[in-house]
């Protein structure tokens, strides 16, 4: 069966095509507007009278593999009005081109997905194979041509911070919260960058930020009467970090309850040994510092004098850096009764053990269980307390702010011993539960008795920062905004950075996250 081929298909919708001439290389359309008027770019008003004809040559989407070149008859009009300032205008063609566009609003929507899908080069090398006559520069300037501004009033935004290169660059994105989508990047996240952009948008009624100083100080500067609220998610974690610190700070009698105090460096294996030396260093530039610090030294002269960084030098003050070995989760932890058994059998030999324990599904490496052999072998030549060691902070606060029905046996003992010996650490973890659960239930009320009763505790420290940002945490509390949207879409943007190869511009990252039509 034959098909037709209708010529007014070569052209966009509402142009009468006069002529189509097909070569080997390209399809020529010469088309016009059927229009018998045109109104005033000015005044708006009809106008009938022409004063003269030209030809546009634009571009068209392609047509059977060959590219299509559209040749429009264009009018120039007279204004007619006396009290008009302009007297001749162009034919304009709405919906199909734009004022001195060279190619069709169809072709330019197409040429805008391809820069915003794949950038420059890449979007450029698929144009060619399109048919498409752009440049890569021509799919950047089309993509920054046309950013679509939210142009809506904000309310309510979420303000937080993405590197352009961690740990060296960073800048701020915004994000209207009522819409679920960003409004803005900024440069960077200093606190005049962001108070300015606050303060050009002055109908914000809601800040959520997270728990730094700097986005809560350029809120307060430039939207005084706005109501800021700290992120839950922070709260959270800001109170499990401060615990963690606490367990830091109280490894000295865990130790001692745990009978690990003394580590005798004959009966460790060769990575504990490495591990114990690197220990030593450390614990020696720690009292380096530790003394420096007692003289009144400040931290900036402290890494000056000892080669260190000023975040290094900082967790050594708050006593950080107090773990002789780094435990970790063991591939071995789940065998350990296997092994036992084992063990009591008769065989002592580490090689063995690991082929037994492979043949029952055990993934893991020979020297795990040889070094477990090693250790369990001279434990029995030695006294096994010499052999103990403290688990690392990280798991001893994990430990303990897991529901207690959810602990093995042994984390139970391990968690009643640590307990006993440092109750001030048992208030702590109380403490750290009363808070999680106030935030997760949005207990206001009990925020004031909280702060109470941890003032003195362990947690003193997180507790003077809750007390400085008390109306934000009250607020994150109360009102049902938070930051989650904002880490949502600084993860969008990491996604779309990747794609760039992390080589565009501030704007052009704007426009792919923003600008999406």
């Amino acid at each position: 069966m034959a098909f037709g081929l209708r010529t007014n298909a070569l052209a966009p919708a509402g142009l009468i095509v006069d002529r189509v001439k097909v070569e080997a290389e390209a399809i020529e359309v010469c088309a016009r507007s059927p229009a018998a008027i045109a109104r005033c770019p000015h005044c708006s008003s009809p106008a009938r009278r022409i004063h003269s004809r030209y030809v546009r040559h634009v571009a068209d989407l392609p047509f059977g593999g060959r590219p299509v070149r559209l040749h429009l008859t264009a009018r120039r009009f007279v204004c007619e009005q006396a009290r008009c300032p302009r007297r001749i205008f162009g034919e304009p063609f709405a919906g199909v081109l734009g004022h001195v566009a060279r190619r069709v609003e169809r072709l330019e929507a197409v040429v805008h997905h391809l820069g915003l899908a794949l950038g420059g080069r890449p979007g450029a090398g698929l144009a060619r194979r399109l048919m498409l006559p752009v440049s890569n520069d021509t799919l950047l300037r089309v993509v920054r041509r046309r950013t679509m501004r939210p142009d809506g009033p904000l309310r309510v935004v979420g303000v937080d911070d993405w590197a352009f290169r961690r740990n060296c660059r960073y800048g701020s994105i915004v994000v209207d919260l009522e819409r679920r989508r960003p409004v803005a990047l900024l440069p960077d996240r200093e606190i005049a960058t962001v108070a300015a952009w606050l303060g050009d948008h002055s109908g914000v009624a809601v800040v959520a930020r997270d728990r730094g100083g700097g986005y809560g100080e350029a809120a307060a500067r430039a939207l005084p009467n706005a109501v800021q609220i700290a992120d839950r998610w922070h709260l959270m974690e800001n109170a499990s970090a401060a615990f963690l610190d606490a367990v830091r700070a109280a490894m000295t009698p865990i130790r001692r309850a745990l009978g690990a105090t003394r580590i005798d460096p004959k009966l460790l294996t060769a990575a504990e040994r490495l591990q114990y030396e690197g220990y030593q260093r450390r614990a020696r530039a720690d009292e380096a510092v530790l003394g420096m610090a007692r003289e009144g030294l400040s931290i900036k002269a402290i890494a000056r004098r000892t080669a260190l960084a000023r975040g290094t030098v900082r967790r050594i003050l708050r006593g950080e850096h107090a773990d002789a070995f780094r435990t970790r989760q063991s591939s071995l932890d789940a065998w350990l009764p296997v092994l036992d058994a084992e063990w009591t059998e008769g065989c002592a030999n580490g090689a063995e053990l690991w082929r037994r324990l492979r043949r029952r599904g055990f993934q893991g490496s020979l020297r795990v269980v040889t070094e477990w052999a090693t250790r369990r072998r001279r434990s029995e030549a030695k006294d096994l307390r010499q052999l103990q060691r403290a688990p690392s902070a990280k798991t001893i606060a994990k430990a303990m702010t897991i529901e207690r029905d959810q602990l093995t046996k042994g984390d139970a003992i391990l968690v009643a011993s640590i307990e006993a010996a440092a109750p001030e650490l048992a208030q702590a973890r109380f403490l750290l539960d009363r808070f999680h659960a106030m935030v997760r239930r949005n207990a206001a009320q009990e925020l004031d008795p909280w702060i109470a009763d941890a003032s003195s505790s362990l947690l003193g420290s997180f507790t003077r920062g809750v007390i400085r940002d008390r109306a934000a945490v009250r607020a994150a509390l109360v009102e049902p905004w938070s930051n989650g949207q904002t880490e949502g879409q600084i993860t969008k943007l990491k996604l779309i950075k990747r794609q760039m190869y992390g080589r565009a511009k501030l704007d052009l990252l704007e426009a792919r996250l923003i600008g999406a039509e």
